[in-house]
């Protein structure tokens, strides 16, 4: 049974899964008690080997404008604020900068469905999945650096990944906000489509990855992620360990073309 949530919505159409955050009054923005219904979805999540794809999006008309700093200012932020850095407020902070790690943890993949805004912590969600599809509107940006912060939920390590580290350096220092074409452009955006198809569009996409063998996809995306935090000999074993799998697998046997047997 899923459990109830204040702050997201999770819902299940055959082996493609949604998630919604659903705060639209505050634009999505991530607040205390959607970090803890994060937490709770990503653990029901990690154990769900029957998921073969997951679609992030936001109700209303906006992806996620951010950390919701209201809220964030006499909280979370608040203890920061107040305290002298040390061992215990750093893994603070880490509890709070892992909030959206559960989604590339995931043994399948995810795609991103941004409208409106997605803008600091909403971008980070954003760049936490495997794919990003953009409505025409989106505009987006990491902009923790106008009031004197640094995006640590994962967008230093991702962002430079994915637009190349000279563009993501000039994105995050500046805390420039792009439209969905730029987006495009340099890559962050995957797919842009007009806002009143960004859903059918992201389900559409999210149908043909849970279509694909789960095993190789499995195993492509560890290998992709091998190669990215291990040397060529060990990300190379990664690889050839997950192509054993399936090789040995039911998938394999049955899409080798039978004239080929």
């Amino acid at each position: 049974m899923t459990p109830d949530y204040e702050t997201i919505d999770y819902s299940r159409r055959a082996d493609v899964g949604t998630l919604t955050l659903n705060r639209p009054a505050k634009l999505n923005a991530l607040n205390p008690q959607m970090r803890e219904d994060l937490g709770r979805l990503g653990a029901l999540l990690a154990d769900d080997d029957t998921l073969r794809c997951l679609v992030v999006r936001g109700a209303g008309p906006s992806f996620s404008a951010g950390l919701d700093l209201a809220e964030a200012m006499t909280g979370t932020l608040a203890q920061f604020v107040a305290r002298t850095p040390d061992a215990e407020t750093f893994e603070l902070g880490l509890t709070v900068a892992g909030v959206f790690e559960f989604i590339p943890q995931l043994p399948c993949p995810s795609v991103a469905a941004v409208r409106g805004h997605a803008y600091g912590a909403g971008l980070q969600l954003a760049l936490a999945c495997d794919f990003r599809i953009f409505a025409a509107d989106a505009r987006v940006g990491l902009t923790e650096s106008r009031f004197g912060l640094l995006p640590d939920m994962g967008a230093t390590f991702r962002f430079p990944r994915i637009v190349g580290e000279g563009r993501a350096r000039e994105l995050i220092l500046l805390g420039e906000i792009i439209d969905a074409a730029e987006s495009l452009r340099i890559g962050l955006a995957n797919r842009v489509v007009p806002g009143d198809e960004l859903d059918s569009a992201a389900a559409e996409f999210a149908d043909r990855l849970a279509a694909q063998p789960p095993l190789a996809v499995r195993g492509a995306r560890a290998a992709i992620e091998a190669g990215r935090h291990l040397g060529p000999a060990a990300a190379l074993r990664v690889a050839v360990e997950a192509q054993a799998r399936c090789l040995s697998s039911a998938d394999f046997r049955k899409g080798f073309p039978s004239d080929a047997r």
